[in-house]
């Protein structure tokens, strides 16, 4: 009790020293109150995860009582249109794993002839990265990590190494399109980017940096990769791959595949189908995945309530949109301006190095914090840099990738981190130390992000 006071205590005091702060150095009231309801929102997901829905529920009752922000802007900056895409996904990927697809489809791409280490280690790998940018990293990561205790038990070896390289895959797949990561589809709504942009320019680095996270990873565990090629030797894959052999596709998982075929190939023309309807950018980008639910929620009726209530996170999604609302009132009040000239004071206003500026704090913040908590601070940033006559694009490439790629520094750097280790301590009592992740985290961190750096400020399709 008296630990959690403390952590209280020193939550308020950082929260109105940054106010306080902010005041002194020239903002007026309004700013100073939005950067410091902002901080302890933000620090109180740190410092009490369990907490955060209710910081964001005072913040956000305190902005408007002081009337710092109006309810008429509160809602615009609220990113509706991101909470309901993120529901209307939600609720596809529910339909999905309760026809079996999940598990169907990983027991069809881990039955490898003559299989080896470097060969289930490149796939899982692979599928990992493939799987989380088509649907999202966290339940991509929760059907990979099934699957790989399944097979590490048949072959008697230790899982950990094997489920960190899937972890580490995951985030980096996560950048590659859209519908990858929530920050994915929050960025596009806020920069006007399409599904398209993050083909073109997102998905080539994830996948260049993904093939060299597979050649570290496949370096620094070669002893259990070794103590694996014996292991397969000597038990033999027949018997597993006739474990992992799955029901044939019925009708009903034949339907919903339809479906989310449907509904990414809508997503994947959504910019041409908005020319050629006369829509504003990105309305079917956001509206597909409601019609598709719409659609699911008349064929499946009987489980309609249950993909409502189970199947969407409600707690999330609040915390999103009262912190996406309190973002956008650092931009209303002016505040976020402000930051932004005096970060291109401090860099200059040249556009590589402030590239790589924007990308190595999100990076090292995105290890630290949710990803969607860092990138919901910096938008406003990034917004207020257009003022000062700068091309914004690389900025929000930068972003994006930073904000992906950091989560692999350390073990609460990514939700997708927490729940693979979350279910590994649940069924198998392995409990990884703080370091064990961090210095394969960091050194992959490290170097994607050089290589995201390097892309960006060479490559004139960001420019």
């Amino acid at each position: 009790m008296k630990n959690i006071l403390s952590r209280f205590i020193l939550l308020f005091f950082i929260s109105l020293s940054l106010g306080f702060f902010s005041y002194s150095s020239g903002l007026n009231f309004h700013q100073s109150m939005s950067i410091g309801i902002f901080s302890i929102s933000i620090l109180g997901t740190l410092f009490f995860w369990s907490f955060r829905l209710s910081f964001a529920f005072l913040g956000t009752a305190i902005l408007m009582m002081t009337r710092t922000i109006d309810l008429e802007h509160l809602i615009r900056f609220a990113s509706l249109e991101v909470i309901l895409f993120l529901i209307g996904m939600m609720i596809i990927i529910g339909l999905l794993k309760d026809e079996g697809f999940f598990a169907w489809i990983v027991s069809l791409i881990l039955r490898i002839p003559n299989l080896t280490a470097k060969k289930f280690v490149f796939s899982i790998s692979v599928f990992s990265a493939l799987l989380a940018c088509a649907v999202d990293e966290v339940t991509s990561i929760i059907f990979m990590v099934a699957a790989i205790l399944e097979i590490c038990d048949y072959f008697e070896v230790d899982p950990l190494p094997f489920i960190i390289i899937s972890v580490l895959a995951t985030n980096i797949g996560s950048a590659a399109t859209v519908l990858g990561n929530p920050i994915g589809i929050l960025i596009a709504s806020k920069a006007g980017l399409t599904f398209e942009d993050f083909i073109f320019k997102s998905f080539p680095v994830a996948f260049i940096s993904l093939f060299v996270v597979i050649a570290i990873v496949m370096f620094w565990y070669r002893k259990s990769m070794d103590k694996l090629d014996a292991h397969i030797k000597e038990f033999g894959s027949n018997e597993m791959l006739i474990k992992l052999i799955s029901i044939p596709a019925e009708k009903s998982l034949k339907i919903s595949l339809a479906i989310f075929a449907g509904t990414l190939i809508v997503i994947s023309f959504h910019h041409r189908l908005e020319i050629l309807w006369k829509l504003d950018l990105n309305t079917v980008l956001l509206v597909m995945p409601l019609f598709s639910s719409g659609i699911i929620m008349i064929w499946r009726r009987a489980k309609a309530r249950d993909f409502i209530e189970k199947d969407v996170e409600w707690w999330t999604l609040l915390f999103f949109l009262l912190l996406f609302a309190q973002a956008g009132t650092l931009k209303y009040t002016g505040a976020t301006d402000v930051l932004a000239q005096r970060i291109v004071g401090i860099t200059g206003h040249s556009p590589h190095i402030l590239t790589g500026a924007i990308l190595w704090m999100s990076t090292i913040g995105s290890s630290l914090l949710d990803n969607v908590v860092l990138v919901a601070a910096f938008i406003p940033i990034v917004q207020g840099f257009q003022s000062l006559n700068l091309n914004l694009q690389p900025l929000w490439w930068a972003l994006l990738l930073g904000g992906c790629f950091g989560g692999n520094i350390t073990v609460v750097g990514s939700t997708a981190n927490i729940v693979a280790l979350g279910i590994l301590e649940k069924e198998k009592r392995i409990h990884i130390n703080f370091f064990r992740w961090f210095w394969i985290g960091l050194t992959v961190g490290v170097i994607t992000t050089c290589i995201a750096w390097l892309l960006l400020v060479t490559l004139p399709i960001y420019h």
